[in-house]
């Protein structure tokens, strides 16, 4: 009764309760690898225990409760001989897998791949994603992967199946022959056909990737860029009207490389004008003495540039003077939307410098 008793105290019970999330292997720790015959192994659902017996990988057990003795140890019992009545204990090794899912494992490319793309041609394409990892053999998993390590995680080998994942996808992506902007639409297929070919070379060590994701295909960013502006000018629908726009916003701003360029173009054709109207000889006609008088003083400092807005479009730059000729005429009414630098947004003209021109305007005369 006392040496049953003893002998139960002395019962190993090998078992493993994980408290981390990345752990793929743990080994259990016995002083000189020694467990006794007719220990208590516990191997949990999610985990499977591997026997090492000096060396060579001896079994390999499933979730549930197992006495360690002869008829759960066929491989043992061949290997150790038990000539101590099957009392001694046996020197071996027992690592535990697990075998659930690593999920949210990260993949993306390190370099552009280049591929040919029909509307493009050649472009430098980005990708990444994620996937999910799990042992499907652990004794393969021990013999190719862990060796002799006694606590393996999973980022000791994500980082060879990234590398076999970006190997396989930028092949698949290269030659897919899917044109860069349809292929977000078509994301999960390529998705499906990286993960079957990354199945075969995976395996041999053991794992599966029972979930793969891509979760980006991207362009180089001065690709992008120009996407974007053949987006807004398809936006815009009139290419003239959103060429005006463009010219007429950076008119707007004070500085810009735009506004000084159109001032010369408008310098140009107004030289260009005097020019035709001086003659072959360079002599101005006799009506245009003021003209002649006018060239020959220096220029007058450039004033305020209004725009007008009626019927729907948009004209100008005028000057002041010219602003007094339309006020004039009727063609500038207190009514009229105009706009000029730094001024924010339009505004009726009464509401601007220009009502001192609309002051000296006679009204209409009376209908007779």
């Amino acid at each position: 009764m006392v040496l049953n008793f003893l002998r139960g105290e002395f019962v190993d019970v090998i078992s493993w309760l994980d408290g981390t999330r990345d752990t793929m292997v743990w080994r259990f720790d016995r002083r000189g690898q020694a467990i006794k015959y007719g220990a208590k192994l516990t191997v949990r659902e999610g985990q499977a225990a591997v026997f090492i017996h000096e060396g060579q990988l001896a079994d390999v057990f499933g979730p549930g409760l197992y006495m360690l003795e002869t008829n759960n140890l066929p491989i043992l019992t061949t290997l150790q001989h038990w000539d101590h009545g099957f009392c001694s204990p046996f020197k071996s090794e027992i690592c535990f897998v697990s075998t659930t899912r690593f999920n949210d494992q990260k993949w993306g490319t390190k370099n552009p791949i280049m591929a040919r793309d029909p509307e493009f041609g050649p472009v430098r394409l980005r990708a990444f994603g994620t996937y999910s990892l799990r042992v499907s053999d652990p004794g393969k998993f021990i013999q190719e992967v862990v060796g002799t390590d006694g606590e393996f995680t999973a980022d000791e080998i994500s980082f060879q199946i990234r590398n076999v994942i970006v190997q396989q996808a930028s092949q698949v992506l290269a030659r897919s022959g899917i044109a860069v902007l349809d292929m977000a639409a078509n994301t999960a297929d390529l998705g499906r056909i990286i993960a079957t070919a990354i199945a075969p070379q995976v395996a041999e060590y053991g794992l599966t990737i029972p979930e793969f994701y891509i979760e980006n295909i991207s362009l180089p960013e001065e690709v992008e860029k120009a996407l974007d502006k053949r987006t807004s000018v398809g936006v815009a629908g009139n290419l003239q009207k959103y060429m005006q726009f463009n010219a007429a916003e950076a008119m707007g701003q004070p500085g810009s490389a735009m506004g000084a360029a159109m001032g010369a173009g408008m310098g140009m054709g107004m030289g260009a004008g005097m020019a035709q109207a001086m003659g072959p000889w360079g002599a101005l006609p006799p009506a245009a003495p003021a003209a002649a008088a006018l060239a020959a003083a220096p220029p007058l400092p450039a004033g305020t540039l209004w725009h007008l807005a009626a019927d729907g479009a948009t004209t100008g730059p005028f000057t002041d003077a010219d602003m007094a000729r339309m006020a004039a005429t009727g063609r500038l009414s207190r009514a009229s939307l105009v706009w000029t630098p730094g001024q924010e947004g339009w505004k009726p003209a009464a509401e601007t410098e220009l009502r001192r021109l609309l002051d000296n305007v006679p009204p209409p005369l009376p209908q007779v």
